[in-house]
């Protein structure tokens, strides 16, 4: 279709993709070997994988809902602190408009409601928005460009000779 994109597939998705392939050709009789070339992994996860589909069936090669403490934010949640992020810090009434982790966690709590620490705040703007460590760039406040070019022009060769 033109316009749409079908996103890639998660490494768990993946994973789970290269097991549901592998128990298709347990079931047309391929050997460990060709499974192991044809879906790209070792033979040994193809002779574990046989294993639990011999004792347990297909089912038990399926992915697994993540375990442990649900996340304190729900998507909604998510893309509402998205959103707030993106009008920029002095939308939200900081000075400059740089985001640090504690900056990021007093939106959230105000548009959420919710305190997260700074590791949270961390796997909150990495794992669930994607977002990276961006550094500004430090440069003068007071910087002239034609001064800068000229002093590379005249003055560094110069001093470059004085060696």
């Amino acid at each position: 279709m033109a316009g749409s994109s079908v996103p890639p597939l998660s490494r768990p998705q993946l994973a789970e993709a290269r097991r549901v392939r592998a128990v298709e050709l347990f079931e047309e009789g391929a050997s460990n070997a060709e499974i192991a070339r044809a879906v790209g992994v070792c033979s040994e996860s193809v002779r574990r994988w046989r294993r639990v589909w011999e004792e347990e069936g297909a089912s038990a090669l399926r992915r697994r809902a993540a375990t442990g403490r649900p996340p304190k934010l729900d998507d909604d949640q998510v893309e509402t602190v998205r959103a707030a992020l993106e009008r920029g810090a002095r939308a939200h009434g900081f000075e400059a408009d740089l985001w640090t982790l504690e900056r990021v966690g007093v939106v959230v709590d105000r548009v959420t409601g919710v305190s997260l620490s700074r590791a949270s705040v961390w796997r909150l703007l990495t794992g669930r928005l994607g977002w990276s460590l961006q550094r500004p760039e430090r440069r003068a406040r007071e910087r002239e460009e034609s001064e800068i070019a000229r002093w590379i022009a005249h003055e560094w060769p110069r001093i470059k000779k004085g060696r």
